[in-house]
């Protein structure tokens, strides 16, 4: 080996944002004396707390460690030491890390870097956005924590990870969703356009309705925005759906009632001298009994005791 490959960097695998964060030290020029860069146990390495990504899809997992398996592991790991001890925090590279241990690797190639916990967060979450790799609501939660836990500003973000501000005013406003919306973009349900269209419905228990409406008829984003449109027009969007819009739309869902129900309804009525509705639910359900005022009530109650 000439001296020029011994002393040739490496090539920089974690793209620019990386490196503009934290430059990477060039090696020594025989071997990795200062051990930045050495052959670790997987079983001292421990995923990041708080690591931007969540979902590992399983086939693609498995794809990963058969091609580790066969070509070993081509991409070292960054990771940071944990309190001067032997154990080692993965900053980048869980999902390799992973799929070695489903390859049967016994130890992998780490690069070390003496960052702080904050600091570490941030590169997990750009290596991570310049590889694509999280899902929408990953990203947002992860965004939300920057601004949240580090100060970062939209701007500032935007600038950092070489987005436009737009585009992370709108992963951030992938927050507002509820949490059973956000489980189903994550589960891959709902898309995230599909996502982004139910946004436009304030109300969270309409957007909960609404979401499972487009996931049983198999909407497409341009039908989901249509039904937005709707449900906003018949005012279903907002407070006021709860209260007299909300009754109105409960009732339009509700199955009509059978003859024998009104029958009942109607007898009830005559019998206690105020409207009486019975909500009949397979065989189960309420009879409701209203009253102007205590005066009405009495003379209920006098009828059903028989007093």
């Amino acid at each position: 080996m000439t001296e020029k490959s011994v002393t040739s960097p490496p090539k920089r695998a974690l793209g620019r944002g990386l490196d503009a964060l934290l430059p990477v030290a060039q090696p020594p020029a025989r071997g990795y004396g200062d051990k930045s860069v050495f052959l670790c146990a997987l079983e001292k390495l421990t995923p990041q707390k708080g690591q931007p990504r969540r979902v590992f899809e399983k086939e693609a997992l498995e794809e990963l460690a058969a091609s580790i398996k066969e070509h070993g592991l081509l991409e070292p790991l960054v990771v940071r030491r944990v309190d001067a001890s032997d154990q080692f925090e993965i900053i980048a590279g869980e999902r390799r890390w992973r799929a070695s241990q489903k390859a049967g690797l016994h130890e992998v190639l780490v690069v070390v870097k003496d960052v702080s916990p904050a600091a570490a967060f941030e590169l997990a979450l750009i290596e991570n956005v310049q590889r694509e790799d999280l899902n929408a609501i990953e990203l947002a939660e992860a965004l939300a924590r920057l601004v949240q836990e580090h100060g970062y500003t939209q701007e500032s973000l935007a600038e950092r990870l070489g987005k436009d501000r737009t585009t992370i005013a709108n992963s951030l406003r992938l927050m507002k969703l509820p949490t059973r919306v956000r489980d189903q973009v994550i589960d891959g349900t709902l898309s995230e356009g599909h996502a982004r269209a139910l946004l436009g419905i304030v109300d969270a228990p309409a957007m909960e309705r609404l979401s499972e409406k487009v996931i049983r008829g198999r909407l497409s984003v341009r039908a989901t925005e249509a039904l937005v449109r709707k449900e906003k027009s018949s005012g279903g969007s907002g407070a006021a759906a709860a209260g007299a819009n909300g009754k109105k739309a409960a009732a339009d869902a509700a199955p009509a009632k059978s003859s024998a129900v009104r029958d009942l309804e109607a007898r009830l009525t005559r019998k206690l001298g105020t409207k009486v509705e019975v909500r009949d639910q397979g065989n189960k359900g309420e009879i409701v009994v209203p009253y102007a005022d205590l005066d009405a009530l009495d003379r209920i109650l006098d009828k059903l005791m028989g007093t």
